[in-house]
């Protein structure tokens, strides 16, 4: 798996995915500033990646703080936090992992602040690392529910490249596939920025997983000739009553599994299950720009100049078109995930369990 993001040597080394899949680019990241940039033009971009973007960004910027007490370490750490917080709305990692930095800083606010800086740079990496091995896990647990032989749509980018590695809806499937199930995985282009055809159909052809690329508006012609036995796809929040919000066209794609009854799955790790929002209607969705419709990766125009332009960049798929919800504790129906915030509650004995 190719590095999605990385500490080295004291700089954020990020791959640039929006020159993919035609040159591999790292962009060394200096600066809090550069990284809170990468974020917001998509050189990284999926809810896990983004989260640790995030942290080691708010690491980042930490180091170069100069304070002679906790509080004025801590107002300038803020400001950090928030200015990384305003990139993106809609991606619930990135709050959770500033949080995250923020929890630790207060849990240590006694402490010398050069250490309180190493602390952070740690916390980061072990972000990363604690993102892999719930990708594998959720893999695990959602292959279960592959079958050999299946043929699986997915919908935008939400592998190795959306994570820290291996990834989510794209870790099943690999995890699928290195059990030895023969599948093979439709993949929507993605439009406007084609995630789909730039970097989910090069993540599978590098693990030589068979893959076909279609139009966004091709799914449903392909679930009616019977060629779609499954869909799994990511998330960027998950809500409480179990609402999904991911990539705009998630959700017309979930209506058409249902319609056709086929099996709809979101691989969501709890750091993306956000129980604080009661329902979908409350997530915030992101709005971007024009020319990412307009234009063809801001390049080729397709449409004449002046057009009034809608370009939200997720939408929120209700719970009732969500078969099951792929996490790294199990697979649970979207009615009980608010109940993974609950210890009193014996996740066996609510998780799905495959068809024989």
């Amino acid at each position: 798996m190719i590095p999605t993001i990385e500490w080295r040597d004291g700089v954020v080394r990020m791959l640039d995915q929006t020159r993919l899949p035609h040159e591999t680019v790292y962009v060394e990241c200096r600066d809090y500033q550069t990284v809170a940039e990468g974020i917001r033009k998509l050189w990284i971009r999926g809810a896990p990646a983004i989260g640790i973007a995030a942290a080691m960004g708010v690491a980042l910027g930490a180091r170069e703080i100069r304070a002679g007490s906790f509080d004025d370490f801590f107002e300038q750490f803020s400001v950090i936090c928030e200015h990384l917080a305003a990139t993106r709305p809609t991606a619930v990692n990135l709050f959770w992992a500033i949080e995250r930095m923020k929890h630790l800083v207060r849990q240590h606010r006694e402490e010398d602040l050069e250490r309180i800086k190493a602390l952070l740079v740690e916390e980061a990496q072990r972000i990363l690392e604690e993102d892999i091995r719930v990708n594998r896990a959720m893999g695990r647990h959602g292959a279960a529910f592959v079958r050999d032989g299946d043929s699986i749509l997915t919908h935008c980018n939400a592998g190795a490249l959306a994570t820290g590695g291996y990834g989510t809806a794209l870790g099943v499937i690999r995890a699928a596939w290195e059990q030895g199930k023969r599948i093979h995985v439709y993949v929507d282009e993605t439009r406007p920025v084609l995630q789909g055809a730039r970097l989910t159909v090069w993540e599978l052809m590098q693990e030589g997983i068979p893959v076909t690329l279609i139009t966004d508006s091709m799914a449903g012609y392909l679930m009616k000739q019977g060629k779609i036995d499954l869909a799994v796809v990511g998330t960027d929040r998950t809500v409480r009553n179990g609402d999904v919000a991911n990539k705009i066209g998630t959700y017309t794609v979930a209506v058409l599994c249902k319609e056709h009854g086929i099996p709809f799955y979101v691989a969501a790790p709890t750091s993306t299950i956000d129980l604080s929002i009661p329902s979908g209607d409350l997530i915030p969705i992101e709005e971007r720009d024009p020319a990412e419709v307009t234009r063809v990766l801001g390049q080729v125009a397709i449409a004449p100049e002046g057009v009034a332009v809608a370009n939200p960049a997720f939408d929120v798929t209700p719970a009732r078109y969500v078969t099951g919800i792929i996490t790294e504790k199990g697979v649970f129906r979207p009615r009980d995930i608010r109940k993974l915030g609950d210890s009193r509650v014996d996740l066996e004995t609510i998780r799905m369990k495959p068809e024989a």
